[in-house]
């Protein structure tokens, strides 16, 4: 499923690296597409709109920096809205005075419980 999302992000992404300058028409054209495929992922749909609303409104109000070209610009947006709606900046896993630390984990089939389990398990 990410990787599809991935990809498709991609190619949006590809399509803007093209222009040498971005007008609202990029920007709006681009925000849609990523809505889309936000919504093919099965994002929910308040989400995938305030998504991308939040990035419309950072693209069409940045000045851009002179390291990064337009194109490059937008996809810092997205990728910084992308940390922000998954929790923000990483955290220092706390554990318990007395062990044993317990973790619970929960998910739907297929969500990916046990993959986590055995990253922590390497991690910790």
């Amino acid at each position: 499923m990410f990787q599809q999302l991935s990809d498709r992000l991609n190619n949006t992404f590809k399509a803007l690296r093209s222009k040498g300058r971005l007008s609202e028409t990029d920007i709006n054209d681009t925000v849609k597409e990523i809505r889309t495929v936000l919504l093919d992922a099965d994002v929910a749909l308040s989400v995938a709109n305030s998504f991308s609303e939040r990035i419309k409104e950072k693209a069409l109000g940045i000045e851009v920096s002179q390291s990064l070209n337009p194109a490059q610009q937008v996809v810092k947006i997205v990728h910084q809205e992308l940390v922000n709606i998954l929790g923000g900046d990483s955290r220092r896993l706390t554990f318990a005075k007395n062990p044993p630390t317990v973790i619970m984990l929960l998910g739907l089939q297929g969500a990916g419980k046990t993959t986590l389990a055995g990253k922590l398990a390497k991690y910790l």
